[in-house]
């Protein structure tokens, strides 16, 4: 993920409204407290948004991402 990428990403949710708990990503994923999902996925990202290491994050993010986006 480019840098340009992840700041359309990070403002996306910045600008987002704060979501209603417990969200749940696919049968496995639950994100009960959306202010910590958020912290613990974007501060990772920021540090190094291209390392392989951090792709599952990208990827929940964008499913997140989408769900908000669908439920507008």
């Amino acid at each position: 993920m480019t840098a340009i990428e992840f700041q359309k990403l990070e403002d996306f949710f910045l600008n987002a409204e704060k979501q209603q708990t417990p969200i749940y990503l696919n049968q496995a994923t639950v994100i009960n407290d959306y202010e910590h999902f958020l912290q613990s996925h974007l501060g990772p990202l920021r540090l190094d948004s291209a390392s392989k290491v951090n792709q599952p994050l990208i990827w929940r993010l964008k499913t997140l991402k989408l769900l908000i986006e669908s439920n507008a």
